[in-house]
């Protein structure tokens, strides 16, 4: 049963402890509210202010798991009180481990300052579960997938478009570097993991993944420069560092290029074609 009181008080908590700071918004001159106003975090959980403000004044539906969700991300919430807040919400908490979406707040906090930079979080299959602005401009939105098309490696095999943003000599190594990945992440994770059933899916709609998968390449690791075909600043090299998160199974993907380089001009071109975009 839902604890509206205490869920009420437990977000306004958590809202006030939150800095703009911390989620990598501007503080600005006139800011007289104590942490995040309302608006601010409906906005970071991707909801309504009304929705937001309903819940902190005990009012409106129960919130559903997937609301809860986005809240605990939206707050910066530890696992801890993720859970405390989906029991709050009259819900069990989500699984934790290597098949949790949550993102720790250490990972999030370091995302969030990475405003001018490309930047992704994915899980070991190579689902993004967040983006910096950047990232978005340089990759489009990749999380907007559902299913198994969440993973960048069941996209390679089954939409063709999915190469498009990436220089054609690269592609017969990306073709192994993905089987060789999923195949290292079945046998660490077993025949009963979506690991496994993504494999299956692959074998089965893939005439491509079928002939690299019966190759058994292990240790295919990606390069260190990546090439980026984007369909406005054209042709892009950059280095890509990996941040790990060994206890949730996530890395922070960050795309840097050389200061001086054709590429660190068009970067900088594309961080103008994106705050256009999201003007």
């Amino acid at each position: 049963m839902i604890d509206r009181s205490g869920l009420a008080e437990f977000l306004r908590n958590r809202r006030a402890a939150l800095q703009p700071e911390d989620v990598g918004l501007p503080r600005g001159p006139r800011r007289r509210t104590d942490g995040l106003r309302r608006e601010e975090v409906a906005a970071l959980c991707h909801m309504s202010a009304d929705y937001y403000s309903r819940l902190e004044r005990e009012r409106g539906p129960q919130p559903s798991p997937q609301m809860l969700v986005s809240i605990a991300q939206g707050l910066h919430l530890s696992l801890d009180e993720r859970d405390h807040l989906f029991r709050l919400a009259g819900h069990n908490p989500p699984a934790r481990g290597i098949l949790s979406e949550h993102i720790s707040p250490g990972l999030l906090r370091v995302l969030d300052r990475l405003h001018d930079t490309p930047a992704e979080i994915v899980t070991e299959l190579g689902e993004t579960l967040r983006q910096s602005p950047m990232g978005v401009a340089l990759s489009g939105d990749l999380t907007r997938y559902t299913g198994p098309a969440r993973s960048i490696g069941y996209r390679w095999f089954t939409d063709p478009a999915s190469r498009q943003r990436y220089a054609p000599e690269e592609h017969a190594f990306l073709t192994r570097m993905y089987a060789a990945g999923l195949r290292e992440i079945v046998t660490l994770r077993g025949p009963d993991s979506r690991a496994a059933e993504l494999a299956e899916l692959l074998l089965a709609r893939s005439e491509e993944f079928r002939r690299v998968w019966d190759d058994h390449e292990i240790g295919i690791r990606p390069h260190e420069v990546k090439r980026f075909v984007h369909p406005e600043v054209g042709a892009l090299e950059l280095n890509c560092q990996r941040l790990v998160d060994p206890g949730q199974a996530h890395s922070l993907l960050v795309y840097t290029a050389v200061p001086g380089s054709e590429s660190y001009d068009k970067l900088q071109m594309l961080a103008v074609i994106g705050a256009q975009a999201l003007g």
